[in-house]
């Protein structure tokens, strides 16, 4: 049985950013915390072979990528943000297939967090 070559991932879990995010008066006055889960789908049977970083995906550029823009971003909804991390991770940093979640905690009364996850892959952005 073949291994499918995109199985393998690498996850970034619980990376802690703040942003403006919202569209209520009190939610744009101040930057509120984000907390956000990657998995990057990926082939990782060379760089496991030759131990070679330049053989891997660079989970570090991505996690820079994503929090340069997310400091400074201003998005309404925790959806579009999501997408746009995704967007960020495929066309800058080279990533061909991602799983974003977005949390926003005490966005919901008697509720830790409300979150949003998304599937992106290079088709979804080839006509850009």
């Amino acid at each position: 049985m073949a291994v499918r070559r995109d199985s393998d991932r690498i996850t970034i879990h619980a990376l802690r950013l703040r942003c403006l995010i919202g569209f209520s008066e009190h939610e744009l006055k101040d930057k509120q915390d984000v907390i956000i889960h990657m998995t990057l789908f990926t082939d990782l049977h060379k760089g496991g072979e030759t131990d070679d970083p330049n053989d891997i995906l660079n989970y570090r550029t991505v996690n820079k990528a994503v929090i340069r823009h997310v400091e400074s971003s201003h998005y309404k909804t925790v959806e579009a943000l999501a997408a746009n991390i995704a967007k960020v991770a495929i066309l800058e940093c080279g990533v061909s297939h991602i799983e974003v979640t977005v949390e926003k905690p005490g966005a919901l009364r008697f509720a830790d967090s409300v979150s949003v996850t998304i599937e992106r892959t290079t088709s979804d952005f080839e006509a850009l």
